[in-house]
């Protein structure tokens, strides 16, 4: 079986598509479709389809490792990587793909704080490569970064894995949940400046947050037609429409449990399919999934 995203073949040969039923009340089909290939990504804390290259998603490593970014197919198969110059990874955690001018950008969040004592963090745009081919071969000034934003939560410091960028360049963020609350924030999208802005506070989000049962949040991203978002625990996974006013709906849910060794990245391939990415446990190479949740 391959799956396919437009005209283009972005799976392999894999096992036939598994149908559970979950307490979750929403039934999810899931594709495995391989396992990371590149031993350098050992945490994929985020990932990101391409708006520009059909075919490729990218994904970030966790904290402590190089300033790069990496991409890849929905086998997990390794397609290039690039370092991003005078960065450091403090503790990268989310990946996200936007519009910044007249161009796309890839968008990191340099949100994680487990302590939760982060006076601001940062979001970094980097510009997006046009072709696979730029990828491999970048000219020695083909992708420098663009700009940067710093910013501090109206509410305290925050733990944060969470992020997607709407269709106009606004970052949004979801809370891990590490304080007990698990709240979606936005963030004015005034990169470029000194200045260091003030998040905005929009909801919080009905999800519980309980870390004995993975629920922590680790990941969220917008679906193509900008309607509804998925965010993810290492657990479950929540589809919750968009509202007007940027304000999250009533979700459907799916669970994830036993599905891999730690979750933390996902993406829409589509507007029903999503991807999801996992981090390295005991030395073995961590699996990618494809799924599709209830009706979606």
């Amino acid at each position: 079986m391959r799956l396919v995203l437009g005209a283009a073949v972005i799976g392999s040969p894999c096992p036939p598509s598994v149908t559970a039923q979950t307490p979750a009340t929403s039934v999810i089909e899931v594709l495995s479709t391989g396992n990371l290939s590149d031993t350098a990504l050992r945490e994929s804390s985020g990932v990101a389809r391409s708006r520009l290259v059909p075919g490729v998603l990218y994904s970030i490593n966790d904290s402590g490792t190089d300033a790069e970014i990496f991409a890849l197919d929905s086998t997990g198969a390794a397609l290039g990587r690039w370092a991003l110059q005078g960065l450091s990874n403090h503790d990268w955690e989310a990946i996200a793909a936007g519009p910044c001018g007249t161009g796309s950008c890839l968008y990191i969040g340099d949100l994680g704080d487990n302590l939760e004592q982060r006076k601001h963090v940062t979001i970094y745009r980097v510009a997006e490569p046009a072709t696979l081919g730029a990828l491999r071969n970048p000219a020695p000034s083909a992708r420098p970064v663009v700009d940067s934003l710093r910013f501090r939560y109206p509410d305290g410091p925050r733990d944060a894995e969470a992020m997607w960028v709407d269709s106009s360049g606004m970052p949004h963020i979801v809370s891990k949940g590490r304080s007990g609350k698990i709240i979606l924030y936005r963030v004015p999208p005034r990169f470029g400046r000194e200045r260091i802005q003030t998040a905005e506070r929009l909801q919080l989000l009905p999800i519980t947050a309980q870390p004995a049962l993975g629920q922590w949040v680790t990941d969220a991203a917008l679906a193509p037609d900008g309607r509804r978002v998925a965010v993810r625990t290492y657990t479950m996974l929540y589809i919750f429409p968009v509202q007007a006013d940027g304000h999250l709906g009533t979700p459907s849910r799916c669970g994830l449990a036993g599905l891999e060794p730690q979750g933390e990245g996902v993406e829409w391939l589509d507007d029903r399919r999503l991807f999801l990415t996992s981090e390295t446990r005991d030395n073995k190479p961590a699996p990618v999934h494809v799924v599709r949740c209830g009706a979606n």
